[in-house]
């Protein structure tokens, strides 16, 4: 019996290894997109998600906007499955960026995996980038 097991368990211990990054093997939230508008002195940000929503024990619950510091600066919950609406877009108004940073990061959350470690950096100075939009 175990001779059999034993080739499944090397691919796992050689997946775990290899750094392959999670969201290939383990369903975590992708981000697609993300548009940031700033406006009065807040943000408005729209991220556009992407997973395998299941059912309420496994779904994409969060996102959020972090400093380059660390810092979280907003976080937009998510209240329920979207099971067939993929990929979703959701918003946050409000978000206060302070003056000076120039890069945040937008980190995903699901029920399961928790933060995604995939985050989308987005350059402020920029006016778009790679699956991202700024404006002013």
């Amino acid at each position: 019996m175990f001779k059999r097991r034993l080739p499944m368990l090397a691919a796992m211990t050689l997946a775990a290894l290899s750094g392959i990054p999670r969201a290939g093997i383990a369903g975590d939230v992708e981000i697609e997109h993300a548009s940031f508008r700033h406006s009065g002195g807040s943000w408005s940000v729209d991220v556009t998600l992407r997973h395998a929503d299941t059912g309420w024990d496994h779904y994409a619950d969060a996102w959020r906007v972090v400093g380059a510091d660390g810092s979280v600066l907003g976080t937009r919950t998510l209240y329920h499955p979207h099971e067939n609406e993929q990929p979703f877009t959701r918003s946050l108004g409000g978000v206060m960026i302070p003056d000076g940073d120039s890069k945040v990061y937008v980190e995903a959350h699901d029920k399961v995996h928790g933060w995604s470690r995939q985050r989308l950096e987005v350059d402020l100075g920029a006016r778009t980038g790679k699956r991202f939009e700024v404006s002013r």
